[in-house]
């Protein structure tokens, strides 16, 4: 059983924070000389990024070596990763109807609140793996690899799911709904990667108490995905597309599965 060193665990929640919260407050500074806040989508990765360098920097001399690389290569891969492909992806648009809706009435304050500050109160909830895992000074063991696995079948999912429906809305020829590739076997294979990127990065620190008393964070991360600002929204807004309740009903809505007929 593993002891957390009390002092290093404030400093890596502290610097985790500190980190976080600059990076919103640039964010915020961006989205209001471009005038559009879906650029949160691109720093939403390099918040995970953030917490992950300060655990590793804080864990020094208290975690185990192999875990704390483990833990600082998934997570800032992932982060980088997401956050260029948001940056590529917003490039020359406008605002997110999304965010125009959830925006609509509210003044700066309630903007700041619902956006930058709820973000990031999120993404440090579920940065605690870790943070947590980090501090941890068992050696890893076969739990540690079954996570690292199955955060690099997360993380396929997403780029392979980004690459084919960008290039699906590169053909000038494409119809009104993706529906190849793994977008054949469920709606959202990026919510789908992200989920198990998260599971994947929970196991690698649940190997040892109290590593897994950070399942709240994969949990809440899939809840989000599955039922709160993930699917559910965008599925919402993609129902007025042509053809697209037809998708829903022959593909499953998460998890990869066979059309149905």
């Amino acid at each position: 059983m593993s002891d957390l060193p009390v002092n290093a665990l404030v400093d890596s929640l502290a610097w985790s924070a500190a980190g976080m919260a600059g990076t919103l407050v640039v964010t915020y500074a961006v989205a209001k000389r471009i005038h559009r806040h879906n650029v949160i989508d691109t720093a939403w990765g390099l918040l995970f990024a953030c917490a992950a360098v300060a655990s590793f920097a804080g864990s020094a001399g208290h975690g185990d070596a192999g875990r704390r690389w483990l833990l600082l290569a998934l997570t800032v891969i992932w982060g980088t990763r997401l956050a260029l492909h948001m940056a590529r992806r917003s490039s020359g648009h406008g605002e997110d109807p999304r965010y125009a809706k959830l925006l609509e009435g509210r003044g700066e304050l309630g903007t700041i609140l619902s956006v930058y500050v709820l973000q990031g109160v999120i993404a440090f909830i579920v940065a605690m793996p870790v943070v947590v895992g980090s501090l941890i000074a068992e050696p890893m063991g076969v739990l540690a690899y079954v996570g690292a696995v199955v955060w690099l079948v997360g993380i396929a999912f997403e780029a392979v799911g980004d690459h084919q429906l960008a290039a699906f809305k590169a053909d000038p020829d494409h119809g009104p709904v993706m529906d190849s590739g793994l977008w054949r076997f469920t709606r959202h294979p990026n919510y789908f990667g992200d989920a198990c990127v998260w599971v994947g990065i929970f196991l690698v620190a649940a190997e040892h108490w109290p590593g897994v008393l950070t399942v709240l964070s994969p949990a809440l991360m899939v809840y989000l995905l599955v039922f709160g600002s993930g699917k559910r929204i965008l599925e919402r807004h993609m129902a007025e597309r042509p053809g697209y309740r037809a998708y829903m009903e022959r593909t499953s809505g998460f998890f990869p599965l066979p059309p149905r007929r």
